[in-house]
């Protein structure tokens, strides 16, 4: 249940940084009061998979898979641009996620 609520968590953080791109620099407020309310959900779904999971991992997953997404989300919803530096910096971030689960599993 604990990795259910960390895609939740994923998830809701993804639409809550979705709505600062569609809020205008806080411009326009139902964007603005969706960032807030989505980051609000995604840190209490978050809270509840700490409860059980590591932090380092959890935290290095949450971001990361943010990050990944939310690149992908401006690259295909935004237009923004993507290159092999884009692409490499990702790849890293994938890795480093995978080497924080790996070290955990040899803790045990």
């Amino acid at each position: 249940m604990h990795w259910f609520y960390l895609i939740i968590a994923i998830l809701l953080e993804v639409s809550g940084t979705t709505c600062m791109k569609f809020s205008d620099g806080f411009s326009k407020l139902v964007p603005t009061l969706f960032i807030f309310i989505f980051y609000g959900l995604s840190f209490t779904f978050l809270s509840l998979a700490l409860k059980v999971l590591p932090i380092a991992l959890t935290y290095a997953i949450w971001s990361g898979v943010g990050t990944a997404a939310i690149t992908v989300i401006g690259v295909l919803w935004f237009g923004e641009g993507i290159n092999a530096i884009k692409i490499i910096s990702l790849l890293l971030i994938i890795i480093g996620v995978a080497g924080l689960h790996y070290g955990q599993e040899q803790l045990h």
